[in-house]
């Protein structure tokens, strides 16, 4: 047994600090037993309450040294401790105390108790009694037993840490939550841990294989170590394939086979890279396509600290599915060096060892896999699966994609682009037969020959030359979210501002502005103050607006640049791609590009020579034609994979040694989910209705209408809505043979919840704002000889949500709508949009007939004139 703990009070030691509290406890009692001085009695009693208030926290369990130094001079000093502590009423999370900041220990840890001691005097002989029924819990016969801990204890523990794990919980609530439970749950052994750190190392000891984690050291530099913390590769994988609803979708070789016709680029596993790959292994085994992802991204919110976090998926999951949280895992984290001083961060030689430093991180990661050249197997429903592993694709933004293939991260560099070998000057002024593709054949020769600055490649080794099926250049895919959102769209937007007047600005600004809502949708009240600060999302909003917004503005090519931008854009999230699609998506490129070229070269300093634009023209088709469509391997869902790994672990730490504690929470997060089954979101029940408004009888409804005239709360919409009513009505209950409505009851609502989970609204105020829902209702066949359609569609906006209420039948529910038509039957459509109008037209349709919520937006400047956006994708 380990010899740990001494007890303060007799010869025996203990294991465990759980255990060494307990035994000091009883100890006391017998103490007590045999003393007669009041004295002493206080001075142990006064010692034991330390120990139990203490977190049992720190792994070389130093807080229970500290003490035994103080009663015992023959103990050596601890040179430094670092322990965390918990009290009822102020401990707020994970505190680290070294004790050369406090000299005077003993002073502090005597007021420290004496303070407690007051909080607590009047009810202390209360709460010994209650720790002596309720702490000799499951968890500490088994800390102490030291037996292999697989499991919970019992459901009442698992659920606990599930709450404080799912939650995010800190130290402090997931304790007053414990404390809560042990004093009204009226049992006479509590079932949950003494507190939450407690349960946390509980969680850590559980041994499970595949969570397992480790860090491994990669590097010394400037005496300091450099560690990368990690989780083997081949259990990221196990607990990939162990998915349940992975499984489900898990797509061998034999079932590409089966697909027939005009070839497809749906999936990654038809495209080129994986018919080359098949042809390299045994026709009995299968590919197992791994996608790699890294991205620094900082810890907190002022920037100081950052962490660069990997991540691993496989291509043989279907892209939806691929593209959810889970179907992706935590490699681990690479070390980020630090230099001494400014002159050494900006020395050649530490800009080489950052990069060394990188694919060595990459070798130790990657190497478990292709140790054996005869393939991997797995377990699969069952059943041993031979696979060989095969690296497809790497997702970054542009700079870690120059990290990953070592060539110049500066756009300003002679041969920029990762893709291929041409030169700066010549970016977009090339022609495709022109371009010559960077290789490991032809970039291994300048490495060779020391000539790699004569093609912008870093004088360091690639780890990924020696990976088969593999050309690392072309593997580093052009991602839509820093290529578009972030990067192209970003620079359009800019260079609008620059050949825009000051009072177009302002104009521009205005229009965004007052942009109508939309779910989902958010709207720049305020304009774009701060474009640079944008998220990815908040530049695709824009791109849903954008056409309205500058329609008039300067010119016709202005708009059309957006209308161009967003045809290509949608193109680009097809989840399939046959041939004739990359012809047309090639096709859309190119006339977007050269609108673009000119309308803003001027604008450019580089004069449109930058890298994303030209990576765009000349390398996203056959990148599709190579890996699959382009969702299958955007990174606008890893990128929320940072909440999870990075900035919400950091958060709930105490910032010292962060990784480690960082791969605790996660791997902690990983337990509880193996454990728990997600609940499945059910589709809402059709037709819920919210906020309730008027209710009234249908006798009444004049009167009720004449007083709501002078209600000032009531917008124009909702007045017109009164207007209309009892015509609309009649005319409904007419339609329906309905003869008497007596003692019928209206209902009038906010907003209502259809079938497909949009919610209609009509109110005066939802967020202070009014909000009127527009709607598409699909014509039948005999109307749409009458009206003017957009493919047998018509559009009218949502006037009032009621329910109507008869005697004996069953309510109908209904939306009094105002019908628009087409502004003009020459130009129906102007960008691609239907161009409206509002007309003097009015009925009661039935809630359930309405297809879909639809965005409206006016035109500018202009009277009576209406967008249906076309651009919501």
């Amino acid at each position: 047994m380990s010899v740990n703990f001494k007890c303060l009070y007799c010869d025996r030691y203990l294991s465990s600090r759980n255990a060494y509290s307990q035994h000091v406890k009883y100890c006391n009692e017998l103490k007590e037993l045999n003393t007669s001085t009041e004295e002493s009695n206080n001075d142990i009693s006064d010692t034991v309450s330390s120990i139990n208030e203490m977190s049992l926290d720190s792994d070389d369990f130093s807080q229970i040294e500290e003490l035994q130094s103080i009663r015992e001079e023959n103990l050596p000093p601890v040179s430094e401790i670092s322990y965390q502590y918990e009290s009822d009423s102020n401990y707020a999370g994970d505190v680290s105390l070294r004790s050369e900041e406090f000299e005077n220990f003993d002073e502090i840890l005597s007021e420290s108790l004496q303070n407690y001691t007051e909080k607590s005097d009047t009810n202390m002989s209360n709460t010994l009694e209650e720790f002596e029924l309720k702490s000799l819990t499951l968890q500490d016969n088994i800390e102490e037993s030291e037996v292999e801990i697989k499991e919970f204890p019992n459901e009442a523990y698992v659920d606990l840490m599930t709450l404080v794990t799912k939650h995010n919980l800190n130290n402090k609530a997931g304790n007053s939550i414990i404390k809560f439970f042990n004093r009204h749950s009226d049992l006479s052994q509590s079932p949950l841990p003494k507190n939450i750190e407690t349960g946390r190392k509980f969680m850590d000891k559980m041994n499970i294989s595949q969570l397992s984690y480790s860090k491994h050291c990669i590097l010394v530099h400037n005496n300091r170590e450099y560690f990368i913390n990690y989780r083997p590769i081949k259990n990221c994988i196990e607990i990939l394939l162990s998915n349940s609803e992975i499984l489900q979708h898990f797509i061998f070789k034999y079932e590409n086979k089966k697909h027939q016709g005009e070839k497809s680029y749906a999936e990654q596993n038809s495209g080129n890279w994986w018919k080359y790959a098949e042809a390299s292994i045994p026709s009995s085994a299968c590919i197992l396509s791994l996608i790699l992802y890294s991205d620094a991204t900082t810890t907190d919110t002022l920037g100081k600290s950052s962490l660069h976090p990997i991540y691993i998926s496989l291509g043989n999951i279907p892209t939806w599915r691929k593209n959810k949280e889970d179907a992706k895992q935590l490699l681990g984290y690479f070390p980020i060096l630090f230099a001494k001083n400014e002159k050494e961060k900006t020395s050649p030689e530490f800009k080489k060892l950052v990069r060394e430093t990188f694919h060595k991180s990459l070798k130790f990661l990657l190497d478990p896999l292709f140790e054996n050249e005869n393939g991997i197997d797995y377990k699969i429903n069952n059943r041993i699966i031979w696979f060989f592993p095969k690296i497809s694709t790497i997702i970054g933004d542009w700079p870690e994609a120059c990290t990953y293939s070592l060539t110049y991260k500066s756009a300003s560099s002679n041969f920029p682009c990762h893709f291929c070998l041409v030169q700066k000057n010549d970016l977009i002024d090339t022609m495709q037969d022109q371009i010559i593709l960077r290789n490991h054949e032809n970039m291994m020769e300048h490495f060779n020959n020391n000539t790699g600055h004569s093609v912008s490649l870093e004088p360091v080794e690639n780890y990924f030359w020696n990976i088969p099926n593999l050309n690392i250049y072309a593997a580093t895919v052009p991602d839509r979210m820093h290529h578009l959102d972030l990067g192209l769209y970003h620079y359009q937007i800019e260079f609008t501002k620059g050949i825009l007047g000051r009072s177009s600005i302002d104009k521009m600004n205005e229009r965004i502005g007052a942009i109508p809502r939309y779910p989902g949708l958010k709207i720049f009240s305020k304009g774009l103050q701060s474009i640079a600060r944008l998220t990815a999302s908040e530049h695709r909003d824009l791109m849903k607006v954008m056409v309205f917004v500058v329609d008039g503005l300067l010119s016709d090519d202005l708009s059309e640049v957006y209308v161009k931008w967003n045809e290509m854009y949608i193109l680009s999230r097809l989840e399939i791609f046959k041939e004739s699609d990359l012809e047309k998506f090639q096709k859309a490129i190119n006339e977007w590009a050269d609108l673009f070229v000119i309308l803003f070269r001027k604008k450019s300093d580089s004069k449109m020579k930058f890298p994303k634009f030209h990576s765009w023209i000349f390398h996203i088709v056959d990148t599709i034609r190579e890996y699959g469509a382009i969702n299958g391997y955007t990174t606008e869902t890893y990128e929320s994979l940072h909440k999870s790994y990075v900035k919400t672990p950091y958060r709930l730490s105490n910032k010292k040694g962060i990784e480690e504690q960082i791969m605790k929470t996660i791997r902690r997060k990983a337990i509880i989910k193996r454990r728990i089954t997600e609940e499945l979101h059910k589709t809402p029940t059709a037709l819920i209705y919210t906020s309730k408004l008027f209710e009234f009888k249908l006798l009444e409804a004049s009167i009720f209408f004449e007083q709501q005239k002078k209600n000032p709360d009531l917008t124009e919409n909702m007045i017109k809505g009164f207007a209309k009513f009892l015509e609309c009505l009649d005319l409904f209950f007419d339609m329906l043979d309905i003869i008497s409505a007596e003692d019928c009851r209206i209902k009038i609502f906010g907003s209502v919840t259809l079938k497909n989970i949009n919610i209609l609204r009509a109110t005066n105020k939802f967020q202070n704002r009014p909000w009127f829902s527009n709607i598409a209702i699909a014509m039948d066949d005999a109307e749409l000889f009458e009206y003017q359609s957009d493919n047998g569609t018509c559009y009218a906006q949502t006037l009032l949500i009621t329910e109507v209420i008869l005697p004996n039948k069953s309510p109908f529910h209904l939306a009094l709508v105002q019908w628009y038509d087409f502004k003009s039957k020459k130009t129906p459509f102007v960008y691609s949009c239907p161009l409206l109008k509002l007309v003097e037209i009015y009925n009661f349709i039935e809630i359930e007939a309405i297809e879909e919520i639809v965005h409206i937006v006016p035109r500018f400047d202009t009277k009576d004139e209406y967008f249906v956006n076309k651009f919501i994708f």
